[in-house]
């Protein structure tokens, strides 16, 4: 089976995308307040845009809410993704540890059925560890993420302590954000080449603060459109040198046009373009 991350730049050469398109079913968006309202409106997106696809992210929370219904429409929703062999990501944030930590995962890709899943980093490697067991399923971790709160953590300055033996340890020369620091956990976590960055487009600074620590990692970067992500801005400062590396994720952008389809090409021609006039 080959690696997840080997998948996905499989997929984004064969179709010149690097388009995420989000599905997330707000309520206000549909036909009646139902689990299956929910399905037909993603499957609509879905059967519109498949064609521009790099990726779909179906977002939890919007199928929890139904409760056993909603659970069920999502796993009809990702076997129908799964049946176009477009890969999957479950917008999800899990973040807990060992036993816990393994029934998120079987739930995720084996009861599911997803190729990757976003996951909260911040109780360490073992909260992370039973997602990247195989290969072929992904984790995208919150790293620098778009909304305007993600400041009051993420910035925080560390300082990080290496052992030189056991009775030594010493101190990195100068503090880092802790972006850079997950950034970089991440990057040795991924021993099996299936793990992934979620790094905001709203702060292009950061992104490429990121794209200059982990010159290879992929990420996934909401922000651009409804949150006020500038597309050309956040390519320029996240793309890797091979011109890949970037999933960009929209969902309200395509979901709410009078065309997603029109919306999505739209966006794939923009991307292009952007990587054509920056030599990518």
């Amino acid at each position: 089976m080959k690696p997840f991350i080997e998948i996905l730049e499989r997929r984004a050469r064969d179709t010149d995308s690097l388009l995420c398109i989000g599905l997330d079913p707000h309520l206000a968006d549909l036909n009646s307040p139902t689990a299956e309202s929910a399905l037909d409106f993603c499957l609509g997106i879905v059967q519109e845009t498949a064609d521009y696809a790099l990726a779909f992210k179906p977002n939890a929370a919007f199928f929890e809410l139904f409760g056993a219904e909603g659970w069920i429409v999502l796993q009809k929703l990702i076997a129908t993704v799964n049946g176009l062999n477009i890969p999957l990501i479950l917008d999800a944030k899990r973040g807990d540890i060992a036993s816990t930590a393994e029934a998120y995962a079987k739930s995720a890709f084996e009861h599911l059925g997803a190729d990757a899943i976003t996951l909260n980093p911040y109780l360490g490697r073992d909260s992370v560890a039973p997602f990247i067991e195989n290969p072929a399923k992904g984790a995208f971790l919150l790293c620098k993420t778009s909304n305007p709160g993600s400041d009051d953590l993420q910035n925080l300055m560390v300082t990080q302590t290496f052992e030189v033996s056991k009775t030594s340890k010493v101190s990195a020369p100068s503090p880092l954000p802790l972006y850079i620091h997950v950034a970089k956990l991440a990057q040795s976590w991924n021993t099996n080449n299936n793990i992934g960055l979620v790094v905001g487009a709203t702060q292009p600074e950061a992104l490429a603060q990121v794209r200059a620590a982990v010159p290879d990692l992929w990420f996934l970067a909401p922000g651009v459109g409804a949150q006020g992500g500038d597309l050309a801005t956040a390519l320029k400062a996240g793309l890797r040198t091979d011109g890949l590396g970037m999933l960009v994720s929209v969902s309200r952008g395509i979901a709410r046009a009078e065309s997603p389809r029109k919306s999505a090409k739209t966006l794939c021609d923009e991307i292009r373009k952007v990587k054509n006039e920056n030599g990518f």
